[in-house]
């Protein structure tokens, strides 16, 4: 950013700044001290969610093409994360693990980053970046789930520059899509096996609340209303959206999702799921080729990043 001052266009200005000396470096330190201003507020305004970073990181996601779990493409887009990730600050793990499929046994892995606070308490944000296997379509899944392995990749250049008291945890769910009919036990690997091992090692109880974003690139978007998260998180999201004006894009309606958020809710954690799972006339996009990046915006992964963003800071505020 560069700060222009057309001093030609005032010549009384000029005057007084070519003929008092005395007043030169009054007015040159005013000229400095209002750029530094200008440049903290605009280096405040970047350090938040930029929903045309998170559409590139997604733009970069899909390329990889077809990615269901353990696939070579998959793999690929593994090494990626893991590769941009380490730009940031936080502490990576990989949580490797075999899925029973009806396929057979199935290699997953759970890529987990951790931004330590010092309050012994977490907030979980997460999202899948497998899409599905689906015969005879080529299933590249720009929103799904382009746009949640996009979303979380902005969110962790992000997050070091929030101040945060919680760890700040970011999960990249594998093995969330069924392989073949979805089932209790034929979809959300990722998930389930990591609320079984968070429980079992005494992590589910630090965690404030875990919010899950999926399908959330969609240019029309309209968030479902989930009856299966938490009616607080519900509350402070449609208050939060009344604040920024972003209520138009959540669906008065109610509905019940079956997420990567529900082992973790039936397990007594907090959760809400931020989804769009009316995607495209009559939801046709849903799982077909046309889920391509021509469907998708920055300005709806805007809006639900501005949402997310808002509602960890009010959830690490409580004490």
């Amino acid at each position: 950013m560069v700060l222009i001052c057309r001093i030609q266009s005032h010549p009384s200005l000029h005057f007084s700044l070519m003929e008092n000396h005395k007043a030169r470096p009054l007015f040159v330190f005013f000229l400095t001290f209002s750029a530094l201003i200008f440049s903290a507020s605009l280096n405040a305004r970047e350090s938040k969610f930029q929903g045309s970073t998170a559409f590139s990181y997604t733009r970069q996601a899909t390329a990889f093409g077809e990615r269901p779990s353990g696939s070579n493409a998959l793999e690929k887009a593994r090494a990626w994360i893991l590769k941009e990730l380490k730009t940031s600050s936080g502490e990576i793990t990989l949580d490797s693990f075999t899925g029973q499929t009806p396929t057979g046994p199935t290699p997953m892995v759970n890529i987990i980053v951790r931004f330590p606070g010092k309050s012994a308490k977490s907030i979980v944000v997460s999202g899948h970046y497998d899409t599905k296997r689906i015969p005879m379509v080529r299933f590249v899944g720009a929103n799904d789930a382009g746009s949640s392995t996009g979303f979380l990749l902005e969110l962790a250049r992000l997050i070091p520059a929030l101040p945060h008291a919680d760890d700040i945890v970011l999960v990249f769910f594998d093995g969330e899509e069924a392989l073949g009919e979805w089932s209790d036990t034929n979809s959300r690997y990722g998930s389930r096996h990591l609320a079984a091992k968070w429980l079992a090692d005494g992590s589910l109880g630090k965690i404030k609340a875990l919010i899950n974003v999926d399908m959330v690139g969609d240019k029309s978007l309209d968030l479902s209303n989930d009856s299966n998260s938490s009616d607080e998180l519900r509350a402070k999201v449609s208050a939060i959206a009344a604040r920024l004006k972003y209520s138009k894009f959540i669906r008065p309606e109610e509905s019940a999702i079956d997420d990567d958020h529900k082992p973790f809710a039936d397990v007594g954690v907090k959760v809400i799921d931020i989804i769009d799972l009316d995607y495209g006339p009559q939801g046709r996009y849903w799982h077909t080729d046309q889920d391509t990046m021509d469907k998708i915006s920055a300005a709806s992964l805007q809006v639900v990043g501005d949402l997310v963003v808002a509602l960890v800071e009010e959830l690490d505020a409580q004490r």
